[in-house]
């Protein structure tokens, strides 16, 4: 039985919908992801940890990223950011789900601006800002590095079937809408390009100051390893 199947149901159709989506609107290519980071295997106070990755490419990103990931039978894990071409003025589309057999703990999900003022894109804005507004009886409060984040990210935890619902349909929505806007986008100047590198180097940056990822994969690779992991598999920059 592969990873996914055997993940929480939530996590297992947002990463399907994702990779759906995807193969919908883009054009899919392989990523050159180091062989070593595909699977990998090891131990964490006593119980197993399992990595996959799944990398791609296609116009107009570099590199298209999801990740699942699970911790004995209590910890479940889905991931993934995608990485636009710094020519194109697209913000970065990113999601965490992380739960288990008591349910899904956080569930995150954002379009982040990238640009020097912090803002999105005028019609990423327009759309958001005329989606209908949802209900959800648990917000999370953002981390401290948390300022990437847009006023349009939704972080909870589902509390309820018709939450995860809610959810899972909100945030396939925001994937979609940002796929169809990254298959018409025109590139940039390159002074402009040049803003945009610097704001997805700050993304990234700040995304690396998660220590409840980092302190998982010391526990079970050691720190070399964790720091090679954050730095070229989560969240790298050219």
């Amino acid at each position: 039985m592969s990873l996914r199947q055997q993940q929480h149901p939530l996590i297992r159709e947002w990463a399907n919908r994702i990779e759906a989506i995807w193969t919908e609107y883009l054009d899919l290519a392989d990523y050159p992801l180091p062989s070593e980071f595909g699977h990998v295997e090891g131990r964490l106070e006593g119980e197993s940890l399992v990595i996959e990755n799944s990398c791609y490419q296609a116009p107009p990103f570099r590199k298209l990223h999801l990740e699942l990931a699970q911790v004995g039978t209590g910890l479940d894990i889905l991931h993934c950011v995608m990485f636009p071409d710094p020519k194109y003025d697209l913000p970065m589309f990113g999601t965490d789900l992380v739960g288990g057999k008591r349910g899904i703990s956080a569930a995150i999900a954002d379009l982040s601006p990238v640009t020097a003022d912090g803002q999105l894109p005028t019609e990423y804005h327009e759309h958001l800002s005329h989606l209908p507004s949802l209900e959800f009886s648990e917000r999370r409060q953002l981390p401290e590095w948390g300022n990437i984040f847009s006023e349009f990210c939704l972080f909870i935890r589902p509390n309820t079937s018709q939450e995860e619902a809610q959810f899972l349909e909100r945030v396939s929505a925001y994937l979609r809408w940002h796929c169809q806007q990254a298959a018409k986008a025109q590139s940039v100047s390159n002074s402009a390009a040049d803003l945009i590198l610097a704001g997805q180097r700050h993304y990234c940056q700040q995304q690396q100051q998660n220590d409840k990822t980092r302190r998982i994969l010391e526990k079970a690779f050691g720190k070399e390893w964790a720091d090679r992991y954050m730095t070229t598999v989560l969240f790298d920059c050219p």
